[in-house]
């Protein structure tokens, strides 16, 4: 859990990965527990059946170190269903921003992305910038279907996070895996 504020007031789905505030932050769980009350799920994605697991809706064990593979999927799958919220996503973030044509990421480079010096381990980003206009403001595509576009990217790098190798790295089972996906898209 992290120590970000969250308006739990209104909240349909509250994720608790890797851990505990039944035992570590009890005026937290007081505040998730207030939310479930009032209709929100509890899913808890975690190694241990803990006490916080105990009051879940949903607990999905997870392999120790696997939560970066568990959200991929969980990326993957919210764009392939498309149940992200695509008007915020083109006026608020920077998905419809246009990168570097000459940007390749680690499926295209044998699993680094493009700048990186072997020789030095560093990384030279300047095919990481956006493309500008004449203003010198990131041009964008708010279809999000240019291959350029921050959003096409983020998807072609994440595609490759099927059901099945998500299951096969965290051990949680691909059923519990798709449940938790949709409530939290």
């Amino acid at each position: 859990m992290t120590n970000h504020w969250v308006d739990l007031r209104n909240s349909d789905v509250i994720l608790v990965m890797g851990g505990n505030p039944a035992s570590n932050h009890p005026i937290s769980m007081k505040w998730i527990l207030k939310a479930k009350e009032k209709g929100a799920k509890l899913i808890v994605v975690d190694p241990r059946f803990t006490q916080t697991a105990a009051k879940a809706d949903i607990y999905a064990p997870i392999r120790s170190g696997t939560d970066i593979a568990f959200l991929g999927g969980m990326i993957k799958y919210i764009i392939e269903n498309k149940l992200y919220f695509k008007d915020y996503a083109v006026r608020y973030t920077d998905v419809p921003f246009l990168v570097n044509p000459d940007f390749k990421g680690p499926g295209d480079l044998d699993g680094v992305f493009s700048g990186y010096d072997e020789k030095d381990c560093k990384y030279d980003k300047k095919t990481w910038t956006f493309q500008l206009d004449g203003q010198g403001v990131p041009k964008k595509d708010l279809s999000l279907n240019d291959p350029n576009c921050v959003f096409q990217l983020l998807a072609k790098h994440f595609s490759r996070y099927t059901l099945d190798m998500v299951s096969n790295i965290t051990g949680t089972p691909k059923e519990k895996l798709e449940e938790i996906y949709q409530w939290i898209g």
